[in-house]
């Protein structure tokens, strides 16, 4: 017994070597599709069994239990799933933008859904599947063996149209992918045709005027071309798409967006679902009712949304939170001479039109060897009916039908074929018409072979042929682009989903936080009882309130001197009665700090804007400060120190200025003091700031009111007992800072402390919040214009409601008074 011989080598250098041969197995005969036919094995492997068996476009269905058994007996050395599941995916025309294979019964749905199994399942060869064989029997491809070495089949196919780019490809290899995207017939046609008639084509030229973008089966739109551009000139790009969308009117002035093409690979249910459940979360409320009615004519999914939405702001959101837009991530990756390579447009109609010219040299030879081959033996034919007497007598003289063929080759200088033919001529030959249809066939030959050896010889002429085949594909199975282009998208921001209006912002004194639209309350005239404004718990009230726009930013300024930064749209929304978020879980506030002002900031990165602005900021103490805004134009979640604060004080309010405003400080007492922001120096941000106004003892700054336009505001001041009135701004005196004031209302136990004082116009409304939640909104012309030195006259009645928590202004809006008392 021979002993066996053992060939000892490290775990290293097997693992390696193997995984190796395993990764090129992957890459080229399973993942990649090749650059020429633009199909992986089992696609190829599929359409030239299908072709083997006869399945064309115009015979009958059979079995795809058939087609399968047939590729994996033969060709396939894989799972039937492989092969199966290649084949419904070349049937489903979602998938697919010119499907390859005909099917009857279920492929699978564009909701997941999977395909019958295939011994229910029928298939046969689409016609434009056929194009790809078009011309294999002429020895215009290389065949190698199957898995057994017992047949023979194509490393590639034909492929008379340009498959790869007209359908795509992806797949996952070993260390790299290739997702292609599809293309327009049509497009690509006339991309291939204009290299042809320019080689040196640029690939800006193809892109402007030939092929455009990718265009997809299941439509969309291509939202921004940068993706595209960079995809065709290196090979990889990513490209956004959004499902077609549009708005139709509904009885009540109630809108639905009706949802009808959907990005590529997008499952419609899942997509469905994950609506009904934003919906559901109230992510996006606006949502009232989702329904899917898709038919067999296309796609129609409907959004019903509720009264008073903004169709614009809820597509924005959906194409934010959903699958209505999605990224295709362009990897033109494929197989060239059996190694994989990245390619830009151009390097793939170069790849194809090589393929194509190589088919058409070895279709041409083959053609060029069959006319030379008939037009040997037509001259066979022609020597014997010249000679015919003759011929027939040495044919009869003969013993046997090879001493027939020696003699004739002997006598007429004939070669073994042209005998042979001569013998096998029917007697029928030989009349008068069928020797004219020899000499007609053999001009006709001699034409077709000057013809081949003309394209053989002339590579226009190879060009040529190949445009002409293309028009006539592109005039068989042209159709129209599916797949609108949006050029000049940009990306959108979160801002896009947010609609820019106003809305109300209150703060607790609980540090609760929320936002409402501003709509939501409706006006009283002097003297109302209120409304609801927000629940509150047992001493928590609403401390403050103000209106913004949600695209604003917010500068919220802490008792201790502290700034942090919001977007109006990061403050949750909230109903009348909702207690809001705690503003920790939104800005990263020290545990023993508050809010105590706010300034809402209409940009931070317009350089010109916040140069030419600045905050002016007041301590109850009676201390002033002015800062650039550039110095709070870079947040920071954990905040910045925005003003020294000493022990015994505390920050009351901040207030945007323009340069040129005036600043009236007022104190509990009634008296208030007027002067210009330039009396104020600009300070950086970690000072205390200078003396604004002297109290008396036990007296503490209540409000600061920042005044652009001395001549059309009026100075509205409140007390907290419900009383106030305004004043002309001309009635306090400009003054300079640190002085004492003049008395701005008469304060008595009736009408309690000043707690406030605004700047108002006739055009502005009114909003007063008390501390147990109660809400009124009356317009400021409702309250008449009086001398400084006066109590007012009474605009809330406060009941057992508690004393005023907050007064802010809102912008005037056209709509009736409520006259509820």
């Amino acid at each position: 017994m021979a002993r066996e011989k053992i060939v000892q080598v490290t775990i290293e250098d097997e693992m390696q070597s193997s995984y190796i041969d395993y990764s090129m197995s992957v890459i080229v005969s399973r993942a990649l599709p090749d650059v020429r036919d633009g199909l992986k094995p089992v696609h190829r492997r599929s359409l030239y069994g299908m072709s083997e068996l006869g399945m064309l476009h115009n015979r009958g269905y059979k079995k795809s239990a058939r087609i399968v058994g047939e590729v994996l007996g033969k060709y396939h050395p894989h799972g039937d799933t492989a092969v199966y599941d290649s084949i419904v995916r070349m049937v489903q025309d979602f998938s697919l933008r010119y499907p390859l294979v005909d099917g009857q019964g279920n492929f699978g749905s564009i909701d997941g859904d999977s395909a019958a199994a295939m011994r229910y399942t029928e298939v046969r060869m689409d016609r434009i599947a056929e194009e790809l064989l078009t011309d294999i029997n002429k020895e215009t491809v290389d065949y190698q063996s199957n898995f057994d070495d017992t047949l023979q089949e194509p490393t590639v196919l034909p492929a008379k149209l340009p498959q790869l780019l007209l359908n795509g490809a992806s797949g996952i290899a070993v260390g790299m992918a290739t997702n292609m995207a599809p293309h327009n017939l049509t497009e690509t046609v006339d991309g291939i045709v204009a290299y042809l008639d320019n080689p040196d084509i640029e690939i800006k030229e193809l892109m402007e005027k030939h092929i455009t973008a990718p265009d997809f089966p299941t439509g969309g739109i291509i939202y921004g071309y940068e993706g595209v551009k960079e995809a065709y000139e290196t090979g990889r790009g990513k490209i956004t798409l959004r499902a077609r969308a549009t708005t139709e009117e509904l009885k009540g002035g109630r809108e639905q967006i009706v949802i009808t093409e959907l990005p590529y690979q997008v499952n419609k249910s899942t997509l469905i679902q994950k609506i009904a459940q934003l919906a559901n979360d109230e992510k996006i409320s606006e949502i009232g009712e989702v329904r899917d009615e898709s038919d067999r004519e296309g796609i129609r999914v409907v959004i019903i949304l509720k009264r008073g939405s903004n169709t614009g702001v809820v597509l924005n959101q959906l194409f934010k939170y959903t699958q209505m837009q999605t990224t295709f991530g362009v990897i033109n990756l494929a197989l060239v001479k059996g190694r994989p390579k990245v390619m830009s447009l151009k390097e793939l109609i170069y790849h194809y039109v090589e393929h194509r010219i190589d088919i058409i040299i070895r279709r041409t030879i083959y053609d060029l060897d069959q006319a030379e081959a008939r037009a040997h033996i037509l001259e066979g034919l022609k020597i014997a009916l010249d000679n015919l007497d003759e011929v027939i007598k040495t044919i009869r003289a003969s013993g046997s039908p090879q001493e027939a063929n020696v003699e004739l080759r002997k006598k007429f200088a004939l070669t073994d074929i042209q005998a042979k033919a001569i013998l096998e001529m029917r007697l029928q030959k030989l009349t008068g018409l069928e020797r004219d249809k020899i000499d007609s066939e053999y001009a006709e030959i001699i034409d077709k072979i000057a013809e081949y050896r003309t394209i053989l010889s002339d590579r226009d002429k190879q060009y040529a042929i190949i445009k002409e085949e293309l028009l006539e594909i592109k005039e068989r199975y042209g159709d129209g682009r599916r797949t609108q282009v949006v050029y000049s998208a940009e990306d959108f921001s979160i801002e896009d989903m947010i609609a820019d209006e106003d809305v109300v912002v209150t703060i607790s004194n609980k540090g609760f936080i929320k936002r409402m639209a501003v709509s939501g309350y409706r006006r009283q005239r002097r003297g109302g009882k209120g409304m609801k404004g927000t629940s509150t718990r047992d001493e928590e009230y609403v401390e403050h309130l103000f209106v913004a726009t949600t695209h604003n930013y917010i500068l919220f300024f802490t008792e201790k001197g502290k700034c942090y930064w919001l977007k109006v749209y990061e403050i949750p929304e909230g109903g009348r009665l909702s207690r809001g978020r705690a503003i920790v879980n939104l800005i990263e506030l020290d545990k023993d700090d508050h809010i105590k002002a706010f300034v809402p900031v209409k940009t931070l990165e317009d350089e010109e804007y916040i140069n030419n602005h600045s905050i002016v900021m007041c301590t109850k103490e009676g201390l002033v400060k002015k800062t650039t805004l550039e110095a709070y134009s870079r947040p920071r979640r954990d905040g910045i120190i925005a003003i020294n604060i000493k022990d015994d004080d505390s920050l009351l309010a901040a207030e945007l200025t323009d340069g040129d405003s005036n600043i009236i400080l007022a104190n509990k007492s009634g008296r208030a003091i007027r002067f210009h922001e330039s009396d104020v120096r600009e300070m950086g941000r970690n000072t205390s700031g200078v003396k604004g106004m002297t109290l008396g003892k036990n007296g503490e700054i209540v409000d600061m009111v920042v005044i652009k336009n001395t001549h059309e505001a009026t100075v509205l001041a409140i007390s907290e007992n419900g009383f106030g009135k305004r004043s002309l701004v001309e009635d306090y005196r400009e003054q300079s800072r640190g002085g004492k004031g003049v008395i701005t209302l008469k304060v008595t136990p009736k009408t309690g402390n000043l707690i406030a004082l605004k700047e108002v116009t006739d055009n502005d409304d009114l909003m007063i919040i008390t501390e147990a939640g109660k809400v009124i909104r009356m317009n400021c012309s409702g309250i008449r214009t009086m001398g400084r030195n006066t109590q007012g006259v009474r605009i809330m009645r406060l009941d057992s409601e508690g004393a005023i928590a907050a007064v802010t202004r809102v912008v005037n809006e056209d709509e009736e008074d409520d006259d509820e008392e």
